[in-house]
C-alpha cells in the first residue's frame, strides 16, 4: 500500500527533524545546552541550522574573549526578546557577532515555530535567508 496524505497525494519522500539532527543539518540546542535554553525562558525544543552554529556560535580560532556558550546565550536571549512582540510563527531578529578581533557585525536571523516529528511545537533558528 502506498502512503498518501489527506488530499490523496502519494508521499515520495520525507525527511524528519530527528534525521536532520542526526545528519548534522540541524544542531540540537536543547540537547547541547538545556540550561541556556531554560534560563532564556524558552519552553520549546530548540534546534538551529549548522550554518548558524558554525558562523555565530562556534568561536573562530584566534578570536579572544569569547566562548560558544556566551555566543549561544546572546542568540537565545535576543530571540526571546524579539519573541515577546511577535505575532507570527516566524520571528526575525539580529545579533552582533565578532568573528575576528575587530568590530562585531550584525547578523540577521529568524526563528520559525512549527511542529516537530510528533506534531509538538518546536523552534528552528536559522539565517534570515535560509529555509
Amino acid at each position: 500500500m502506498i502512503d498518501t496524505d489527506d488530499e490523496g497525494w502519494e508521499l515520495i519522500s520525507s525527511y524528519s527533524r530527528q534525521q536532520a539532527i542526526e545528519d548534522g543539518i540541524l544542531v540540537d540546542v536543547s540537547g547541547v545546552a538545556p540550561d541556556l535554553v531554560a534560563n532564556a525562558g524558552i519552553k520549546l525544543h530548540v534546534a538551529m541550522t549548522n550554518t548558524v552554529w558554525g558562523e555565530y556560535v562556534e568561536v573562530p580560532e584566534g578570536v579572544t574573549g569569547q566562548d560558544w556558550k556566551g555566543r549561544l546565550w546572546d542568540i537565545l536571549w535576543l530571540f526571546r526578546c524579539a519573541a515577546k512582540a511577535a505575532k507570527d510563527n516566524t520571528i526575525y531578529f539580529s545579533v552582533r557577532v565578532s568573528n575576528d578581533d575587530e568590530a562585531p557585525r550584525e547578523a540577521r536571523l529568524k526563528a520559525v515555530c512549527g511542529p516537530d516529528d510528533e506534531g509538538k511545537p518546536c523552534l528552528t533558528i536559522m539565517a534570515a535567508d535560509e529555509d
